[in-house]
Formats: structure tokens, C-alpha cells, sequence
């Protein structure tokens, strides 16, 4: 690839990352408008965002990406200038092109050609709005190449014209610029200045002594107006003063720039309300003063530019220097340099684990402790690595008010979105895959939960109701809520659904929890009907399958015409983790030691029983000899691990307890997927494969069988399978 293929593609992936921010705060901010009014300030953020695509997609050649986006910026020209007020219909349409928008740059980035039907549907739409008016970019670029002004543009550019006095002795015709300037417009006015005319004896008639001042209306730019007078630059005094309606435009395009540049001059260029020549002659004049003036002040007292466009570079520049300021603290770093760099302190981590292994075994204290140490260091490496990979799962969150928006219409429903937490952190990995999930849950929330206004209104409840998006960290792990306000889980249709579907037996003596858990298994549904959104069987347990997958547990709560929660807790990351390192048999197992609770001695008189009394709690056990048909030798005195995850506690029986150890976690892969109750394997400190314990699975396994069912033989050996794994 040459060098300008390459900086071409990285210039076109900055413009598709700023693209997709731009649309993001287009949408944020279209959205609180329909709940409150819209400032002025969020009304020139959302002119900027389109006319900076805009601007943007006209460097790449998005020709169709201009032309709609045009009519759009438009529309949002006339709502700042209060021409336009939001309502409903306005912000849904202008969402419509906000998606439109960001799929035409979704084609274009994968080499498609996009269609126009669409957008010319949008356009009808919007003209609307406009009166009719509205013009495409491509019509305004020709009228303005055919002489003719946009419609609406009564304003217009003065030109104020000092001829060099030896024009005529050069062969060229002062009329004949005037009347040249029609090419990019219609001359409104011309006025010739007489001042310096002298008495009639006096004057030369090869010199010119009239000067002109002309009204020009023209979308043409500065710098092309200025080309007409290329040729008799040296020795006139050519000065353009833009029209009104430019200046804000001038303004606006400053506010838009997101080149990173800090000087005045070069600022005022970049946005066309001076040109590169005037720039030169004021840096020029500059160089000759003695104590040099502000550049800005210069172009001023040349009237090259007026002062409200200088005071607007102005503050562009300082907000450029503060940002240079806050980016030199800050590297961004391409996602897969960050994952190899995890994948190499995961096997650090394995390697300083080995070795400090192999060195407790000699009595030299003097090295133990340089491994303690080396030990500690590549813990903090560890920890800061992780750190790097996690972020706010806002950027989750932040896709749902829209969603929440769409759907409630869709359903006819009034839903308000309250969000709590979006700060908390977690895997950049996670955040990824918990997306279609939570979009499940959401969207099921809407339409099976929260009743219609009338159904609310007659339970004594508010007509809107309300759906909460919440996340908090708790025991190692993260938390995230759905939940709603409407009428609760039906627990007698869902029992009586799964008793016809076969997945409960009428003589089962099942739990609030076990009932609403059968929602997720596959193909369950108690809609009456279908509907876009369900009814299908199709959701539930597709939520279940990728949170599990993730290590993590999906638990229901539901109270009778006040609500339901759905609540994920899921590990904080996926890579390397604290573990504590147990034994059973001839096999080893780690346990997330964030979920570690406490080790104690299983009692003596506990017998064939599954629980035993702890401090006047029956606390659920499970023996892992069982769990993973175990063939070692056992202890005479076995320990048990309490773990905790969520609100549930029990009992991991094992022989030995090694202690605490740092794990890099290993994916089974597809030949052991099936293997029950394990999350992953590691490689331990004797060089030996260790097998992590899912403890959600294990947990919920004690809470659902103690005392009921005996506990449940694996389909492979753990020891089966280390060994598979080993050779």
C-alpha cells in the first residue's frame, strides 16, 4: 500500500469514528428535547454536528451523504434561528435521518453504493418543514456556478474596490472585474467613489482615480471572490466584507473545525473568512512594527475580517490549546496491542507463579524473598494491564433511550428510561457481549411487563411508566438491573404453561424462583399472541445461554402488580483473576477468590446429608468428589470453602486447601464445553492444569437440590479431562 493509500485510510477512519459521535450526540440530544426544551446552545451543537459530516463527507467524495445531509442541516439551520420549534413528529423524523444518515456512511465504508430512494423519500419529508424550500447541495453548487444566489439569501457581500492608479496604463479595465464578479452572483449594487477625482486640467486620462463599491449576492467564498482580482493585486486595495447571514456561518464553521490548529490566522483561513493572501499581507505588516499587534487586530484594522468572527477564533484557539493541554496526558492505543499485552502478563503471571513455586522448596530465604517480591511486582502489573481494558458500561447504556423510545411508541405505551450507575466498569470485553442481552430484557420489560396507561391508571398507578437501567459492583463482580414498574410475573400461568409444555410436573414443590426461572427455558412463552417484539419463545433463554457463557448468573425477582427485576451479575473480566487454589482427589480446582467467604472443618455428624447448621443457618454443602466423579484418594477430614455470589451462600466440600493463587484463565474449548460446573482451566504453580469453578452454577445447583435430588454425575471426569487437556 503506498503512503497515500495509507494516510488516506487513516484519515477516512478518524472521519467514520467522528462520524459515529457526531450522529451519537445528534440522538442524545434529540432525545432530551422531546422531554424538555431544547437550549440554544444544543441547537447550534446539533447544526455543527450535521454540517461537520457534511463538510467532512464532501472531502471523501460521499457525494449522496452531502446531498441529504444538506436538506437536514437546513432544517436545523431554521430551528436555531427560531423558524422552527420541536415536537414529536419533527424529533422522530430527524432521528429517521439521523439513521439514515449513519447507514449511508455504513454503505460507503463497505464499499457499497447507497440507494437514493430513501433519502429522497426523507427529503419530501423535510421539505415539509422547510415550505418547500428546501434546496439540495448539488442544485445550490450549480446555481451558484451559474451566477444565480441561493433562494432566501437577500444579504450580501460588499466589496470595496481601490484600483491601482496604473490599471489603464497596464491594458486591463476596471469594469471588466466588476462586471467578471456576475459569474458568481447578481451585482444588487455599484457605486463609484469620486473622492479622489482630481480638478479636470489636472487629471492623467491613462489613470484611474475612481474607486467602487459593490453589493454582490453570491455563495461563492472568499477566496474565489479575492481570484477575480488575482492579476491586479500588487498596488490595489481590494477589501471583502462577507454579509451577516456569512459571519454566523464564518462563527459556525470555526465551531465545527476539528482540525487541530492553534494559530488565529490559520483558523480564520481554515473556516474561509479570510484568505491565505490576506493572511500573508497582515503577518507581513506584522514582522515591520516595532511592537508587533495582535494578528487578529491587524486583519481587523485591513477589514479583512470583522471583529465578531476574531473573538469567535479566539476562544476556538484556547479551546484547542486546553485540549492539546488534557490530550498530552493521554495515548490511545489500538484494541489488539492492549489484548496481546494482556495475553503477555497472563503468561508472566504463570511463569512468576512457577517459579516462586519451584523456589519455596529451597532453604535459601534470601531468594524466597526476592520472589516475594518479584511476585508482588507482577501482581501490580497484572492489576494496572486490567485496568486498561475496563470501561464504563455507559457506552452500553447509552444505546437504550432511543431503543426505550422507538418501542414505547411502537406499543403505544408512555415509558420513561431512568438510568443509575453507567459509570461503574468492567471488561471492555463484556461490555461488547452483554449488549444483545440487556437488549432482550428491555425490550421484553416493555412489552410483557408495563401495562397499558388504562390497566396503570386502574391499579392506581401512574399513567407512564418506568423502566431503570442499573449497574453497581458487589463481591468482585458487577451487578446490572432491569427493571420495571408493571404488573409483575403471573406465577399460576407459568407454571400452568410449563406443566403443558412438560417442564414441570404438577407434583413439584417448586419455589417463587424456581417458577419464574422456567421463562428462560427454550421455546417458553405465555403470550396470547405474537407481536414484533415476542411471543415466539425466541429471547429468554438466548439471555440466559450468553450470560452463562460469560460466567455469570441471570436472577429473577417479581412482586404482583408492582414489578419485576432481572438482575445479571457477571465477572468484572474475563482474563486473569485471584483465585484459591483447592484439591480433591488427585485434581486441583480454583475458585474466584472474590467469592470466597470462609474455610471451616465439615462436621463429623453430618452423615448423607447435603446442608449442616452454621451459626443457626442451614448453610447448603456440595461435594466436588461427586460433582466430578473424583476416583483420587480422599482426606479423613475434608474442608469446606463457603463462596457467596449474589445474595446465595454454600458449601464447596474439598480435601485440601493450598491458598490463594493468581490465575490466568484458559477456555476450555469445544471438546469440554460440556464439562458441568467449570468456567475454564489454568495452569497452577506445579506446572499442572487446574480447573476453574463456575460457582453461580454451583451455587444455584445448592440452593435448587439440597435435601431433594442426589447430586448430579458428570458426563467426563475432572480428572478425565485435565488429563485430556494436559496431553
Amino acid at each position: 500500500m503506498s503512503i497515500e493509500s495509507n494516510a488516506l485510510a487513516q484519515a477516512l477512519g478518524t472521519f467514520m469514528e467522528e462520524a459515529t459521535e457526531f450522529l451519537g450526540q445528534m440522538e442524545e440530544i434529540l432525545l432530551r428535547a422531546e422531554d424538555e426544551a431544547c437550549s440554544e446552545d444544543d441547537l447550534n451543537a446539533l447544526f455543527r454536528c450535521a454540517h461537520t459530516i457534511k463538510g467532512s463527507g464532501g472531502l471523501f467524495g460521499l457525494d449522496e451523504v452531502v446531498r441529504f445531509t444538506h436538506v437536514v442541516e437546513n432544517v436545523l439551520d431554521q430551528l436555531r434561528k427560531g423558524h422552527l420549534s420541536f415536537d414529536s413528529e419533527l424529533i422522530s423524523l430527524l432521528l429517521e435521518c439521523q439513521d439514515h444518515i449513519s447507514g449511508l456512511i455504513s454503505v460507503f465504508a463497505n464499499g457499497g453504493e447507497p440507494e437514493t430512494t430513501r433519502s429522497d423519500e426523507l427529503i419530501v419529508r423535510l421539505q415539509v418543514w422547510l415550505g418547500g424550500e428546501a434546496v439540495p447541495a448539488a442544485s445550490a453548487s450549480a446555481s451558484a456556478a451559474a451566477g444565480k444566489s441561493e433562494p432566501g439569501a437577500a444579504e450580501h457581500w460588499h466589496l470595496s474596490l481601490r484600483f491601482d492608479r496604473k490599471i489603464l496604463q497596464d491594458g486591463m479595465d476596471p469594469l471588466a472585474f466588476i462586471n467578471y464578479l456576475s459569474q458568481y452572483g447578481e451585482l444588487a449594487h455599484v457605486e463609484t467613489i469620486v473622492d479622489a477625482l482630481p480638478e479636470f486640467d489636472d487629471a492623467d486620462p491613462e489613470l484611474c482615480y475612481l474607486g467602487f463599491e459593490v453589493a454582490l449576492r453570491s455563495s461563492a467564498s472568499k477566496e474565489e471572490i479575492e481570484g477575480v482580482f488575482d492579476f491586479i493585486e500588487e498596488g490595489s486595495n481590494i477589501v471583502i466584507l462577507p454579509p451577516q447571514s456569512k459571519i454566523a456561518e464564518f462563527v459556525t464553521l470555526i465551531e465545527s473545525q476539528q482540525a487541530e490548529v492553534a494559530r488565529i490566522g490559520e483558523i480564520l483561513v481554515a473556516c474561509g473568512s479570510i484568505t491565505a493572501k490576506e493572511l500573508e499581507h497582515a503577518l507581513e505588516q506584522q514582522k515591520r512594527q516595532a511592537e508587533p499587534e495582535r494578528i487578529g487586530d491587524i486583519l481587523i484594522e485591513q477589514g479583512a475580517v470583522l471583529p465578531p468572527v476574531v473573538a469567535a477564533a479566539a476562544e476556538k484557539q484556547k479551546r484547542v490549546e486546553d485540549k492539546r493541554g488534557a490530550e498530552s496526558k493521554m495515548v490511545k492505543v489500538p484494541a489488539e496491542r492492549l489484548d496481546a499485552m494482556i495475553d503477555r502478563v497472563g503468561e508472566l503471571v504463570i511463569a512468576s507463579v512457577g517459579t516462586h513455586s519451584r523456589i519455596s522448596g529451597l532453604q535459601r530465604p534470601d531468594i524466597l524473598e526476592s520472589a516475594d517480591v518479584l511476585i508482588s511486582l507482577v501482581e501490580d502489573i497484572r492489576d494496572m494491564a486490567l485496568r486498561l481494558r475496563m470501561v464504563a458500561i455507559g457506552e452500553v447504556f447509552s444505546r437504550f433511550p432511543r431503543v426505550v423510545r422507538d418501542v414505547s411508541k411502537e406499543l403505544g405505551k408512555d415509558i420513561e428510561l431512568r438510568i443509575h450507575g453507567a459509570d461503574a466498569e468492567l471488561d471492555k470485553s463484556m461490555v461488547e457481549k452483554i449488549a444483545d442481552p440487556l437488549m432482550h430484557l428491555v425490550r421484553n420489560s416493555m412489552d410483557h411487563g408495563i401495562e397499558p396507561a388504562e390497566v396503570r391508571r386502574a391499579r392506581g398507578k401512574p399513567a407512564r411508566g418506568t423502566l431503570e437501567l442499573n449497574a453497581y459492583h458487589e463481591s468482585g463482580a458487577i451487578s446490572i438491573e432491569v427493571k420495571d414498574d408493571g404488573g409483575g410475573l403471573n406465577r399460576e400461568r407459568i407454571l400452568k404453561k410449563a406443566i403443558e409444555s412438560g417442564l414441570a410436573s404438577a407434583d413439584d414443590n417448586l419455589s417463587d424462583e424456581d417458577v419464574y426461572r422456567l421463562i428462560l427455558a427454550p421455546g417458553f412463552s405465555t403470550a396470547e399472541k405474537v407481536t414484533n417484539l415476542s411471543g415466539r419463545g425466541v429471547g429468554m433463554d438466548v439471555v440466559r445461554a450468553n450470560i452463562e457463557a460469560l460466567r455469570g448468573t441471570l436472577d429473577i425477582e417479581s412482586v404482583p402488580l408492582q414489578g419485576t427485576t432481572m438482575r445479571l451479575c457477571l465477572p468484572l473480566t474475563l482474563a486473569i483473576i485471584d483465585g484459591f487454589h483447592v484439591g480433591v482427589g488427585d485434581s486441583h480446582f480454583v475458585i474466584p477468590l472474590d467469592m470466597v467467604v470462609e474455610c471451616i472443618e465439615l462436621p463429623a455428624d453430618v452423615g448423607d446429608r447435603d446442608y449442616f447448621d452454621q451459626r443457626n443457618e442451614a448453610l447448603p454443602f456440595i461435594r466436588l468428589r461427586e460433582i466430578f466423579g473424583e476416583r483420587g484418594n480422599g482426606h479423613p477430614r475434608p474442608r469446606v470453602v463457603v463462596v457467596r455470589f449474589g445474595a446465595r451462600r454454600a458449601g464447596l466440600v474439598v480435601d485440601r486447601i493450598y491458598g490463594k493463587c493468581q490465575t490466568v484463565i484458559k477456555p476450555l474449548g469445544p471438546l469440554f464445553s460440556e464439562v458441568p460446573a467449570v468456567s475454564g482451566s489454568t495452569i497452577i504453580g506445579s506446572g499442572e492444569v487446574g480447573m476453574i469453578l463456575d460457582v453461580p452454577s454451583l451455587v444455584r445447583h445448592c440452593a435448587a437440590a439440597a435435601g431433594k435430588r442426589p447430586a448430579r454425575k458428570a458426563a467426563l471426569s475432572a480428572s478425565e479431562a485435565v488429563e485430556s487437556i494436559a496431553s
